[in-house]
């Protein structure tokens, strides 16, 4: 297993997650690549979105089934403005690529927030730190074990 994915597979232990990280044979860079290879509804994929909220990295877990607002989740989070980073920020800030950042797992703790939509899903489906390896959770799984805020991430 990649360095990235042990390190949440690790992180998932320790906050007392109950999903184990899966290795898949595709590409789960995008949510569709990801529902096609779980066989799941695009809309259970909680996608990792990194953006800087005036400036500071913020981590927005959104159902793949939409898109983030970026003006309707800053005034969410009470920002002025909500922007997305280059690739090398993101790396930095999560220490994963883009396509495979996973809620947790990261150097340090980034203020997170997560989609409201996801909790028309059982299960839901995250990034563990690689294009290639998710793990199941749920929304409640990840509000507790991401210390994140519900969120409506478009009107």
């Amino acid at each position: 297993m990649h360095r990235n994915a042990e390190v949440v597979s690790q992180a998932l232990h320790a906050a007392g997650a109950g999903g184990e990280v899966v290795e898949l044979t595709t590409s789960a860079r995008t949510a569709a690549d990801a529902a096609g290879a779980l066989g799941c509804s695009v809309g259970a994929i909680a996608n990792s979105l990194v953006f800087l909220a005036d400036g500071e990295p913020v981590l927005v877990l959104t159902s793949g089934g939409h898109r983030v607002d970026p003006e309707h989740t800053a005034a969410a989070l009470g920002v002025e403005k909500l922007t997305r980073p280059n690739a090398a920020t993101v790396r930095a800030a999560t220490g994963q690529p883009i396509g495979g950042v996973a809620p947790l797992g990261h150097p340090a703790h980034l203020r997170t927030v997560i989609d409201v939509d996801l909790l028309r899903y059982d299960v839901v489906w995250a990034a563990a730190g690689t294009p290639h390896t998710v793990f199941p959770t749920t929304y409640s799984e990840l509000l507790r074990i991401c210390d994140a805020e519900p969120v409506t991430v478009a009107p």
